[in-house]
């Protein structure tokens, strides 16, 4: 599925599938060999986009942020700086990554830390550009991006309702692109009680021109899978190799074969949803037949009684009498052949008057 099938529905809201987002982000560790076993596992897995993080890192952090030590078990250098340097690829790495993903038939995406990493991914011609969390309030980079006149994703973790809402403000009065947003918790992992999932339909509720989704940092799937269950048509989750290795995503990301279970579920998810008209299903007919329940006389009725509730049971019977909600319309109707006691009374055996 392409991102810009979810906004071609016919008005119909519901109407597309659940695009589904693999966030590898920086679980590559720096290795462009693993980036693209990543890439290549996600699209077997069945994902719609892989996505990654592009940062330009001295406009992303002051100085004294990057040069703060970084005492870590997840640290790939002495400073803050040297860690994230290590994770960062260039932009010709970004571009063979992009080419790859091509190759491999699934989309290429990122999310753009900074105002010259925007204008990188502007210019590679992504599906989308992604605003993570700790972007959503810094109005400057939603301006630009909204300008840029790019679909976009914005995600909500780590910030308040007000904020979520200037935030839409400003992406929608500057632009006329596509916009989805995602209720997000930037836990790592979050826990069930931190998710508060019934914001989905709040928000689908609050902006029904915007596509609502769910960026998930949960153990497991099944709070994802409740998410798409409340309406999110967008998913996205980590994805590792390994869920033991070095770096803070790791633990709430999902292996591969997760992540394909993941899609088949919410596949089932999508069509068990449906549509909201209540019919008596194919799949329940032998069943209505064996047990459902049916008019059948309470005493022996003859011909030219007018039949009283008293007259009437409701039983599983066979043959099958008339269906037991039609009760009130059998009341007051005349006998037109005799009916014995236990015996299911049939539209056949009553009097229709003018």
């Amino acid at each position: 599925m392409l991102f810009r099938e979810i906004f071609q529905n016919d008005g119909v809201k519901d109407k597309f599938r659940t695009y589904v987002i693999a966030e590898i982000g920086q679980n590559h560790q720096g290795d462009m060999a693993l980036a693209k076993r990543l890439i290549h596992r996600c699209a077997v897995a069945g994902a719609d986009c892989v996505k990654f993080q592009k940062s330009d890192l001295k406009r992303k952090f002051t100085f004294g942020a990057l040069d703060s030590p970084y005492d870590s078990e997840n640290s790939f250098g002495s400073t803050y700086g040297e860690h994230k340097r290590h994770l960062e690829f260039s932009e010709e790495e970004f571009k063979e990554l992009h080419a790859y993903a091509t190759e491999c038939k699934i989309e290429f995406s990122a999310s753009a830390m900074d105002e010259v990493s925007l204008d990188f991914l502007v210019q590679l011609g992504l599906p989308f550009i992604k605003i993570g969390s700790g972007d959503t309030n810094n109005f400057p980079l939603l301006k630009k991006a909204a300008k840029a006149e790019q679909p976009i994703i914005l995600s909500t973790g780590m910030q308040q309702e007000n904020t979520i809402r200037r935030a839409v403000d400003i992406i929608t009065g500057h632009n006329n692109s596509p916009l989805a947003i995602l209720h997000c918790v930037s836990g790592y992992p979050q826990l069930a009680n931190e998710t508060n999932l019934s914001l989905i339909p709040k928000y689908r509720e609050e902006f029904p021109n915007l596509i609502v989704g769910y960026s998930g940092h949960e153990e497991g799937t099944a709070i994802t899978l409740a998410a798409v269950a409340l309406g999110a048509k967008i998913v996205e989750r980590h994805v590792t190799l390994d869920k033991t290795i070095k770096g803070t995503d790791h633990k709430c990301s999902l292996l591969p074969e997760e992540l394909k279970q993941l899609i088949q579920e919410i596949r089932t998810i999508e069509v068990a949803i449906g549509q909201p008209v209540k019919t008596i299903q194919t799949c329940e007919i032998p069943c209505k037949h064996k047990l459902g329940k049916t008019l059948v006389a309470a005493r022996n009725l003859t011909t030219g009684d007018c039949i009283k509730e008293s007259d009437i049971n409701v039983k599983v019977s066979v043959p099958r009498g008339i269906e037991a909600e039609y009760i009130d319309e059998v009341i007051g109707k005349v006998c037109k052949t005799d009916i014995l006691e236990d015996s299911p009374i049939g539209w056949e055996n009553l009097v229709y008057l003018n």
